[in-house]
């Protein structure tokens, strides 16, 4: 209890709170910019912390790391374009909703129940990490590959009406995350002699190209321009959702959190795959699963209350075995480490005091989150008052920026352009965007995985075949598979019986 007091007290300190926040708000800033990361914010913001104390210093970046993944909801929903690749499921339902005049509704939705998958993670954290972390780090090469195996079924809930086409997508996304040298072999693939495309297509730079030039386009072409302006100006409003919505929701955002909470302490993995699975999760759960991609609030509860509770997951791997789950948290674990904190079995009899203030510095981050979004959600929804030209301009300006800042390289801003050219053709022809961008975040963990099991079993396919974990991921996926199919056929059967009944 002594430990715990005095973890308080350092938590409340002036330059603590202020830290806080401080680091909540760049995070939020960085986060809601295309491009701009929170993973970013955070490399800008660990050579400030050299000089702090080490509960202040640590707040500071783990109030960015909060900060940049509630962040990415506010361009999801207002403009489309996600601000992290955790937010590209919120777009799903969460622009649909702007259009439909309910943009406040879908920000005040989605940072509530951000910020309760985040404590309810942070909660998971301190009462079993020890007993999560065994269990995650029991995940091999095999299990993982299994895991994001299932999760690319998920396509077949996210392709609309037509599985084929929902698979066309899917492996254009995969194809273009191949683009480049191989990780493992270093061997250059789809790079047709070009030097620039040795360095790959950044996923950042796919999305900003996926979401971002379509609405550019659109824009300055006029298309449909007018009426969705009329419409947005016409019902813009600050308001929040009710109580009753809210409670109404209540075992859809614990359901995300339990799984975000788990696909966080498994490293390697992260809020995208977390968020994609939750949202087909309470599609195929839903009452109105036809209504999802309409504008269904449900859609924005579950990604954004599967993203957030990662926060807290990737922390328990990260705090009980020193492994980071991904770049945002090896940037933590560096700031940990830079002030003499080693994460380990033996961090919480060596340093109880600095991980109780990272409890506490997690639940302030959270409630400075809150405050900010909920009083910028006034000032958010006026972006949707700004001429859909002029707003163009800009967005085209932040993603140019975004794009080049992500390695210091122009041919990005050109790849951005030409991905977004095709996505424009592909949304024409109506092939779905979403099964493209999951390709994209998940093709390059379930390559990796699969090979490096490989490897491990010299080549041997009993590694797969000998984990039960792998075999019940395995049915899982094929049984998601063979009911979408089913659920097809019987819906063109029902179609073409209708057809001969008009024309008999």
């Amino acid at each position: 209890m002594d430990v715990f007091l005095q973890a308080l007290a350092l938590s409340f300190t002036p330059m603590a709170i202020a830290s806080i926040g401080l680091g909540a708000l760049v995070g939020l800033v960085f986060g809601s910019i295309p491009g701009l990361t929170f993973t970013v914010a955070l490399a800008l913001a660990l050579p400030i912390t050299f000089s702090m104390d080490p509960v202040p210093a640590i707040g500071l970046l783990l109030g960015t790391y909060i900060g940049g993944m509630t962040g990415g909801s506010v361009s999801a929903i207002l403009l489309g374009i996600p601000g992290t690749p955790s937010a590209a499921a919120t777009v799903l339902d969460g622009y649909p909703m702007t259009k439909q005049g309910k943009a406040s509704i879908a920000l005040g939705t989605a940072v509530i129940v951000s910020v309760f998958g985040g404590l309810f993670s942070l909660f998971i954290m301190m009462v079993s990490v020890d007993l999560v972390s065994r269990l995650a780090i029991g995940f091999g090469p095999a299990e993982i590959f299994a895991l994001v195996l299932f999760g690319m079924s998920t396509i077949c809930g996210l392709c609309g009406n037509s599985l084929l086409k929902g698979l066309i997508a899917g492996a254009l996304g995969l194809m273009i995350m191949t683009v480049g040298l191989d990780a493992i072999d270093g061997v250059p693939r789809m790079t047709f002699g070009s030097i620039n495309l040795l360095q790959g297509v950044n996923l950042l730079v796919a999305m900003i190209g996926l979401f971002a030039v379509p609405f550019i386009i659109e824009a300055f072409s006029g298309r449909g321009s007018q009426d969705l302006q009329t419409t947005r100006v016409a019902k813009v409003r600050a308001e929040l959702p009710s109580l009753k919505l809210l409670f109404g929701k209540f075992s859809l955002m614990l359901r995300c959190s339990v799984l975000g909470t788990g696909i966080g302490a498994i490293p390697g993995t992260g809020g995208a795959i977390a968020s994609f699975l939750a949202y087909d999760h309470a599609k195929r759960f839903s009452k109105k699963p036809e209504s999802f991609g309409k504008g269904n609030i449900e859609g924005v509860i579950a990604p954004e209350a599967a993203n957030n509770s990662v926060t807290g997951g990737t922390l328990i791997p990260l705090l009980s075995l020193g492994i980071p789950g991904d770049p945002a948290t090896a940037i933590v674990l560096a700031g940990l480490m830079i002030h003499g904190i080693t994460p380990g079995p033996a961090l919480f009899m060596n340093h109880a005091v600095e991980v109780y203030g990272m409890y506490v510095a997690v639940v302030l981050a959270y409630v400075w989150v809150l405050g900010l979004q909920l009083m910028g959600i006034r000032i958010f929804v006026h972006v949707l008052k700004i001429p859909r030209e002029m707003l163009a301009v800009a967005v085209l300006v932040l993603c140019a920026i975004g794009a080049y800042s992500i390695r210091n390289s122009a041919f990005d801003i050109y790849a951005m352009g030409a991905i977004g050219v095709l996505a424009y053709v592909l949304v024409a022809v109506r092939i779905p965007i979403t099964p493209i961008i999951l390709g994209m975040v998940l093709g390059p963990t379930l390559e990796n995985e699969f090979r490096t099991a490989m490897m491990l079993s010299e080549g041997s396919f009993d590694i797969f075949l000998t984990s039960p974990t792998f075999l019940v991921f395995f049915a899982l996926a094929l049984l998601v598979v063979s009911l979408q199919v089913a659920a097809e056929l019987k819906l063109k059967k029902k179609t073409s019986e209708r057809i001969e009944m008009t024309d008999a």
